[in-house]
């Protein structure tokens, strides 16, 4: 018998709806909004930019509470710190939905940020890890798959609400839909079972084996804000760069729809290569297969190709994010695992802006896409240079091998 053989079968529980409330309440905090910024132009006027900005604070919130919010869920536990969150985030839409200003949009969203999808990303998956003291890869794969998948549906029925009932209806919906399903969700997340006298002296062997912090978070806050910098210029210029070749939006945007659908797949398939190889090594995987193809998107001229290419390049993409959350459950204490997480969420929010930022800079200097491309890519090397040399250890010296 094995040691995975003698874990409770509820872990996949915890696995499972883990991926749901990360679907709903991340796939409406990170890009939900994205379906009103024209709605609500045209509904009071206010300018696209304007409205953006409820998203990017919402975002801010959710980088800078999830370092507090991680350390909370640490204390005092998971389903506390989940339900609160989930109840934040339904109430906030629920009074957005009768919002008549824009810095009352601001305000809640900043709110439902800090408090709310901040209570649910790092305990979450801090939750994850701690059920799969062995095998967490194929589960924080499932869990990171279901928020990728909340990613892509949630702004797709919000289009289809909007459409239907207007912009005010939809948050209400929203809001309601997040404390029918999020609350009892999150009651379903416990602690994991006390282990006896010989499962306490393996976890103490373990917690012997933990690298120290002062090393690991660094390198890890470095990692992802490195990756997340070279990811973030496809996701937000890649519609750009396909209109330039002179393809419609609704043809740009069937692409990246792909390279998402496919990303839902590499998030799973990597997480099953973090069980095999273990949590770091899938992660320069993935890095290096993101960093090889990136480039490769400014010298596509055909739809199908684009097609294609996006849906190679999504399937490894995604495994990124698989591989540095599993590596940061892998490299962290229990105990604090939560805290790391929220650190580690915060620096990848970053590169995501700073991403976006810099393709948007290099191509208003140079007129084209290669040069941010171009930096984008010397950002994933650098990444892989860092995680090389800092957090790859041999096989059979402790977390970091695993």
């Amino acid at each position: 018998m094995t040691q995975t053989d003698t874990l409770p079968a509820y872990r996949w529980v915890i696995a499972i709806a883990a991926g749901l409330i990360l679907g709903i309440g991340m796939g409406a905090t990170m890009n939900g909004i994205t379906a009103y910024i024209v709605p609500m132009e045209e509904a009071f006027g206010w300018s696209r930019s304007q409205v953006s900005t409820i998203n990017v604070i919402g975002l801010i919130g959710l980088a800078i509470g999830g370092v507090v919010m991680g350390a909370v869920g640490d204390r005092f536990g998971t389903r506390p710190v989940a339900l609160f969150g989930s109840v934040i985030l339904g109430v906030c839409y629920l009074a957005a939905s009768q919002a008549t200003a824009l810095w009352q949009l601001y305000l809640l969203m900043a709110i439902a940020g800090f408090f709310g999808a901040a209570s649910i990303f790092a305990p979450m998956f801090a939750a994850v890890g701690n059920w799969f003291p062995v095998g967490a890869g194929l589960a924080i794969g499932i869990a990171s798959a279901g928020q990728a998948l909340g990613q892509g549906t949630v702004p797709y029925v919000s289009s289809i609400l909007i459409e239907a009932y207007g912009t005010s209806a939809t948050l209400a919906i929203t809001g309601f839909v997040m404390l029918a399903v999020m609350v009892p969700l999150s009651l379903l997340i416990s602690p994991p079972p006390q282990t006896g006298a010989s499962g306490r002296a393996m976890q103490s062997a373990r917690d012997a084996q933990y690298p120290p912090e002062h090393v690991v978070i660094p390198a890890l806050c470095a990692a992802i804000f490195l990756c997340c910098t070279c990811m973030s210029v496809p996701l937000v210029h890649l519609v750009p760069l396909i209109r330039d070749r002179g393809f419609s939006n609704e043809e740009a945007g069937g692409v990246i729809f792909i390279m998402l659908m496919a990303g839902i797949a590499g998030r799973v398939a990597f997480g099953k290569l973090v069980d095999v190889i273990g949590a770091v090594r899938a992660y320069m995987t993935a890095v290096l297969w993101m960093t090889a193809m990136i480039l490769g998107f400014t010298m596509i001229e055909s739809l199908g190709t684009f097609k294609i290419y996006a849906v190679i390049y999504g399937f490894g993409y995604a495994g990124v994010m698989t591989g540095i959350l599993a590596s940061t459950a892998t490299l962290t204490h229990p105990t604090r695992r939560g805290a790391a997480l929220g650190k580690v969420n915060m620096f990848g929010a970053l590169g995501h802006a700073n991403g976006g930022f810099l393709g948007g800079l290099l191509f208003d200097f140079t007129g084209g896409y290669e040069l941010a491309y171009g930096v984008a890519a010397a950002a994933g090397v650098l990444n892989l240079l860092l995680v090389g040399t800092v957090l790859l250890k041999p096989r059979g010296q402790g977390p970091l091998a695993a």
